[in-house]
């Protein structure tokens, strides 16, 4: 288990780096419309991306 955390890391820094590394421009202009966004629909957005996580870290254990 202690092997898993240095991994998960990692592949979440390399996807997170490869959108402003392939398109900059894009990932300006998103964050932007993030930024405008109020609190709570930010939140949303956490609230969805958390329980996708959840779930697909859930479904990839009972294989």
């Amino acid at each position: 288990m202690s092997d898993l955390w240095p991994l998960a890391l990692g592949l979440v820094l390399v996807l997170e780096g490869l959108l402003p590394l392939l398109a900059p421009g894009s990932w300006r202009g998103f964050f932007s419309r993030v930024a405008a966004m109020r609190d709570g629909q930010i939140r949303f957005m956490g609230l969805i991306a958390t329980a996708i996580g959840v779930a697909l870290i859930t479904f990839s254990e009972l294989k």
